[in-house]
């Protein structure tokens, strides 16, 4: 797990906040504060969580309008509206998306009732905390304090 990554020494009582699959790569925050963590995962408190994909299929503009009004992803609702942005349209698209929740393998099951298939994706913000492009794969730093304010506070 992520948690491997971190020394004996420091990790006593850090949990992961959210969750990423195990093909997923991005932005995960790891903290031992559990009234924050459930501020930042909580759907009720639609924090936002923007991610990158690859998508092997040719997102269309017509995709935004389905992407916004919900998705049936197999459960009791719809997805909550999500924005989705085209970087490129092509037969290996890439788009940014916008949501506001955190089901099961969300990302992938969205583009998968619309016929298309994940094939990268990247968390690059969640709240206002954007991913440090700095940091290799498998790397994590300390959050600064105007990071850590901008997530205790205002969200």
């Amino acid at each position: 797990t992520v948690m491997d990554l971190f020394d004996a020494s420091i990790s006593k009582g850090l949990f992961p906040v959210g969750r990423l699959d195990k093909d997923t790569e991005g932005l995960l925050l790891v903290m031992n504060d559990g009234e924050l963590a459930h501020i930042l995962t909580s759907p009720t408190k639609h924090i936002d969580k923007t991610y990158y994909a690859k998508i092997n299929g040719r997102v269309k503009n017509e995709h935004i309008e389905l992407f916004k009004e919900g998705l049936d992803i197999g459960e009791k609702k719809l997805t909550k509206p999500a924005v989705l942005n085209i970087l490129k349209s092509d037969d290996i698209s890439e788009i940014e998306l916008t949501i506001t929740e955190g089901k099961f393998h969300q990302v992938k099951r969205m583009f998968k009732a619309i016929g298309m298939e994940v094939i990268y994706l990247k968390r690059i913000s969640m709240g206002k905390l954007k991913l440090d492009d700095t940091l290799m794969l498998g790397e994590y730093r300390e959050l600064t304090a105007q990071e850590i304010a901008q997530i205790g506070g205002n969200v």
